[in-house]
């Protein structure tokens, strides 16, 4: 499964988690990664080479940090400018159909925070809802988000647990050892993990 990882965090250099999380990204060949604030500091995408990217893969990790409740505003720009009306959507708009897409974030707030009854009232797939319509309007298919979260607090253990299932998760989907049709149902991808055949 050829694997993009569109990433996304305008403070790297800050986040632990995230530095953890890109530790574990392994050097293959059908692995790309593409860190959008390195390559567009003046946020000028290149619009074709995005979309020859998407084109040359199967599944799509949009892989950021969770800002105000949704992602950083270069991401947000890439889904504005980079999936076309007539390409992605729309009369003819067919490019992406089938390929399979999902969110990687990191979460200051940690899981109790993330439900209605909690601080922010919403659980974390509500508030990724705008990704999912996004997903499905392009005739893509969105799976569920692999999360971490109450980053601010992980011990030094658990921080390189969640960075083990990252890793698992990528060698799992280059692999074809996932069977994505089945985490439909999962709240998030982490529970995919479980079901890589050994």
């Amino acid at each position: 499964m050829k694997t993009l990882i569109l990433f996304a965090h305008p403070r790297l250099e800050k986040s632990k988690i995230n530095h953890a999380l890109l530790a574990r990204v392994p050097k293959h060949a059908d692995l790309t990664f593409n860190d959008l604030y390195e390559n567009y500091p003046d946020f000028n995408i290149d619009i074709n080479r995005e979309k020859e990217l998407l084109l040359a893969h199967d599944v799509i990790l949009w892989q950021h940090p969770f800002y105000w409740y949704s992602c950083p505003p270069l991401l947000k720009q890439w889904i504005d400018l980079v999936l076309e009306f007539e390409w992605a959507y729309g009369p003819g708009g067919t490019a992406l159909q089938g390929k399979m897409i999902f969110n990687v974030i990191t979460t200051g707030g940690a899981p109790e925070a993330y439900q209605h009854e909690g601080r922010n009232r919403f659980t974390v797939n509500e508030f990724l809802a705008p990704f999912d319509q996004t997903a499905t309007l392009c005739k893509m298919i969105y799976l569920p988000p692999f999360v971490v979260q109450g980053t601010h607090r992980l011990s030094d253990e658990k921080l390189k647990a969640e960075a083990d299932q990252y890793e698992k998760l990528l060698h799992g989907l280059l692999h074809d050892q996932i069977n994505l049709t089945a985490t439909k149902g999962s709240e998030f991808m982490n529970k995919a993990i479980e079901l890589i055949n050994n």
